[in-house]
């Protein structure tokens, strides 16, 4: 097991060179089961969460070759139609892309529920299956499972409204529909940049779809997707954590290989803070000198506010001047973490959705328990502007979804190493908590 060790109370000074989306990697990774010929990703994050999907591909078959750390080469050309195991689904909510992705080349799936990060609340995938019955497939839980069969062997297009914007329901149904016999519309669709980048993705392979961004998709499917090259898009909620770091910690950072225009919904909160921003072609300076201002934050499906930022933008708000709001309209019961920002001295109230932060001059390190991926950035967050040391256990959570967290903390002025542990003392840290 693994804790981090982070002595803050410094501002940070430096460059900060942003990866690969997480959460197009994750769906982009599923969607290669599809193509008939060798594909070719690049700018893919080294995370935890994408090593577990690779694993999952090797194992249904396919063969998984790295050109170089961010380049990986997928042949699933004599992939076999098999089983996703609970022990590997646990482990990945995005596992779940695996459902529309075999229904998609085979016209059937059989994938263990996902696991992934729990926010103390359900995280439904109705929509997703209301989205393959819609395509004529036959879908079934039996212990722990999800069976799904498509008539005839093949998905039907259809017209498909989504009862609540959904990220992953829209990418899944897009995955099966691509190979779909027909035309499928999918309205009320989700708009966020990892979709238009999985749209992307299916097209370099052959596919037809029309509308990613906005809320009407059209996928026209066709008969196959072959081979060819394709690089991820740079991670938004990885740059926008950095952004939260120097609002919180102050300082001068420049985060570089970004799209500026998928930051516009970070940025403009980061500035009504106090924090200044000047775009630089594909790079943002990012600065705060004066004081932190209150402001108040309601999540939204894209363009709004990601509910991915949620937590980090919680953690400087805590060192702002006066009283801000937060209220999360995608996820319900998405606070746990404001427990362990307490435990350093913040003052915050949850009422259901709603988090009311009073600003503090100043947290304290403490023992700290990431419960999940960004709310352990969150907890990164606070220990690097808090005075003293703070310790942070389940770094898995973290290690999930940002890639070499610790030398680029490092590179920007931050104090932090890793430190080894035996699973009992974290065990006996839980039992304690």
């Amino acid at each position: 097991m693994t804790k981090y060790i982070v002595e803050g109370g410094r501002p940070l000074f430096g460059e900060i060179h942003i990866s690969g989306a997480k959460n197009a990697a994750v769906a982009i990774i599923p969607a290669a089961l599809m193509v008939s010929g060798p594909c070719r990703i690049e700018n893919i994050p080294q995370i935890s969460d994408v090593a577990l999907l690779l694993g999952i591909l090797q194992d249904l078959g396919a063969k998984v070759r790295f050109m170089n750390p961010h380049a990986v080469e997928i042949d699933c050309s004599r992939l076999r139609n098999g089983r996703v195991p609970y022990e590997s689904a646990r482990r990945c909510r995005a596992s779940y892309y695996m459902l529309g992705a075999l229904l998609g080349r085979f016209g059937a799936a059989d994938v263990a529920l996902p696991g992934g990060c729990d926010f103390g609340g359900t995280r439904p995938i109705d929509q997703h299956l209301k989205g393959f019955r819609a395509l004529g497939v036959q879908v079934d839980t039996q212990s722990g499972f999800v069976i799904a069969e498509a008539a005839g062997g093949r998905v039907k297009g259809a017209n498909i409204f989504l009862d609540k914007v959904s990220v992953g329901a829209t990418i899944n149904i897009m995955l099966a529909a691509a190979l779909a016999d027909g035309m499928t519309v999918i309205e009320n669709a989700a708009k966020e940049p990892h979709i238009v980048d999985v749209a992307n993705f299916l097209n370099s392979m052959g596919a037809n779809i029309m509308g990613a961004g906005t809320d009407v998709i059209k996928v026209r499917g066709v008969d196959c997707l072959s081979g060819g090259s394709y690089s991820i898009i740079p991670d938004q909620i990885e740059a926008g954590t950095y952004m939260a770091a120097v609002a919180a910690c102050g300082g001068e950072i420049r985060i570089c290989n970004i799209i500026p225009k998928h930051m516009d919904c970070i940025s403009a909160k980061m500035t009504e803070m106090g924090v200044d921003i000047e775009e630089i072609d594909d790079s943002l300076l990012v600065s705060r000198i004066g004081p932190l201002q209150r402001t108040n934050i309601k999540t939204m499906p894209y363009p709004g506010f990601p509910t991915d930022m949620q937590p980090q933008i919680a953690a400087a708000l805590c060192l702002a001047n006066g009283t801000s709001v937060i209220t999360d309209s995608v996820w319900n019961s998405r606070f746990r973490y404001t427990d362990e920002f307490k435990r350093m001295g913040a003052q915050i109230q949850v009422n259901g959705n709603l988090a009311i932060i009073e600003g503090v001059e100043r947290l304290s390190g403490a023992q700290l328990e990431a419960c999940d991926l960004r709310a352990g950035a969150a907890m990164l967050i606070t220990a690097l502007a808090a005075q003293g040391i703070s310790e942070i256990s389940n770094v898995q959570y973290i290690e999930r979804g940002y890639e070499d967290v610790i030398g680029k903390i490092r590179s920007i002025g931050g104090s932090i190493r890793a430190l080894e542990f035996p699973e009992e003392e974290q065990l006996a840290v839980g039992n304690a908590g």
